[in-house]
């Protein structure tokens, strides 16, 4: 059987060269020959990076298949490494603690080492659920990393404005920036929109796709979660931005995207852009948090913003951005004092 060739780091024995689905074993040959059977049969004797391939067949349906791609670069870069050859129920989790500590050692930042985590998580509890696995080590182990990062990189609305008179009013990726920081929506989602999204009479943008590249082919698909589905209200300004933008594009479908263009050409936008204004660089995706410290500090309460962005829970919102929100016990305090003062005069009088 014949694979591509790829590298990786072997825990124990440092760089080993193998053939990706290359495997000599007969149930690793059994994945691709008759992955059903192997499903049927599977039992927890068998090594973690033949259960992969086990756990990417049953998530066929139920992951996108961007999702897929990502959970397979992060297990194969981060997990596979160390327990590829290690037996699901001989993996214990003292070794999952090793591998958190040889995690924490490369530097990552807070938020990625918890997505490795998720992922390794993942797996066990896949195989709990669905392939009776007795023991999942992962429950015994404190979780690495953190869901929500310490520190959000964004601009304040001063920095924007300088980023934003770099480029030409009315340009193509003038129009797109405005999109993001004044409507706080995703990158896909910016890419994914067609002219029938946008309801110019009545100032809104309809966000019911997203886009990537995937492949060296486009996309579409629907958004990250039924939340995401959403109407968002626009400034009157940014209407019209919009409405002079897309009237320039003459041969523009009522359903092709409004920018053609892909995700990486976006970011190199946004770094030359921002080294021209003399702005701190941030990620694309750091313009939605800009966007959302600018309505915080304009006073907007976090169930509004929850709903724009199209999170699935508050809870989301608040773990987020609930840190930029001013601290207010003082005033409730002030509030409380001011009360009791009333109700002291009243009774004296």
């Amino acid at each position: 059987m014949q694979g591509n060739l790829l590298y990786y780091e072997k825990w124990e024995e440092g760089k080993k060269k193998k053939k990706k689905y290359g495997y000599k074993a007969p149930k690793e040959i059994l994945i691709r020959e008759n992955p059903f059977q192997l499903s049927v049969n599977t039992d927890m004797d068998m090594t973690l990076g033949v259960f992969v391939e086990v756990y990417f067949r049953d998530k066929e349906g139920e992951l996108k298949e961007r999702s897929i791609k990502n959970k397979r670069y992060m297990i194969e870069a981060h997990v596979l490494p160390y327990f590829q050859d290690h037996k699901m129920n001989e993996i214990t989790p003292a070794q999952i603690i090793q591998w958190q500590q040889a995690m924490r050692q490369k530097g990552y930042a807070q938020t990625y080492l918890r997505m490795m985590q998720n992922q390794i998580t993942a797996l066990f509890t896949h195989a709990c659920n669905i392939y009776n696995l007795s023991n999942n080590p992962c429950k015994k182990v404190k979780k690495m990393g953190k869901s929500v990062a310490d520190k959000l990189d964004f601009w304040t609305k001063e920095e924007y404005d300088r980023f934003i008179g770099t480029m030409e009013a009315g340009s193509r990726y003038y129009v797109m920036f405005e999109i993001l920081f004044w409507t706080g929506c995703r990158e896909g989602e910016l890419l994914a929109l067609t002219k029938s999204d946008i309801d110019f009479p009545n100032n809104r943008i309809s966000i019911t796709k997203t886009y990537n590249r995937s492949e060296r082919r486009d996309v579409i698909t629907p958004p990250k979660t039924e939340q995401s589905v959403r109407i968002i209200e626009l400034p009157e300004f940014l209407t019209q931005e919009i409405k002079e933008y897309v009237d320039q594009l003459s041969d523009l479908q009522e359903h092709a995207r409004i920018f053609p263009v892909v995700a990486e050409a976006v970011q190199h936008k946004l770094k030359r852009q921002a080294e021209k204004a003399g702005v701190k660089r941030i990620r694309v995706h750091d313009i939605s948090h800009s966007s959302v410290a600018y309505l915080i500090n304009q006073g907007v309460q976090p169930l509004i913003i929850k709903e724009r962005l199209g999170h699935k829970d508050i809870r989301i919102t608040l773990n987020t951005y609930g840190h930029l929100y001013p601290n207010q016990q003082r005033q409730v305090a002030d509030m409380l004092n001011e009360q009791k003062n009333m109700v002291s005069c009243r009774a004296d009088c």
